[in-house]
């Protein structure tokens, strides 16, 4: 099977997105909150366990760079530019967005965190 490569990438700082689009007319919103949180980065991937981004509802690309012929380097205006998002890691992540987000948001719930940078949530155990 052969790596879908963007034949479209669009930076659309206006709602803080990326598009993609591929030669089969499938065209993707990548939100970059979304982008964010799933960050190929060891700082998000954690070294053996992920890290749970809270915070980024407000995140926003500032940049995008090509790295090699394989991969892009997202920038975001929370100072976060590490991680490669490979063709096919970005090729999954549209694909399987809407599946993604929940299980996000499913862990935000569970521990207890929210998207909202603004709120900090502090646990009392009696």
């Amino acid at each position: 099977m052969t790596t879908p490569i963007p034949t479209t990438i669009r930076l659309q700082k206006a709602s803080r997105s990326l598009r993609l689009g591929y030669a089969d007319g499938n065209e993707y919103v990548l939100p970059a909150e979304y982008l964010r949180v799933h960050s190929p980065s060891a700082e998000v991937r954690g070294h053996g366990k992920p890290v749970l981004q809270t915070g980024k509802q407000h995140v926003a690309l500032t940049g995008i760079e090509q790295a090699g012929r394989y991969a892009l380097k997202l920038i975001f205006d929370d100072g976060h530019d590490t991680g490669l998002y490979t063709w096919d890691y970005l090729h999954e992540l549209a694909v399987n967005q809407e599946s993604r987000w929940q299980i996000y948001l499913d862990q935000l719930h569970k521990a207890g965190a929210t998207r909202d940078p603004h709120v900090s949530t502090v646990r009392f155990t009696p």
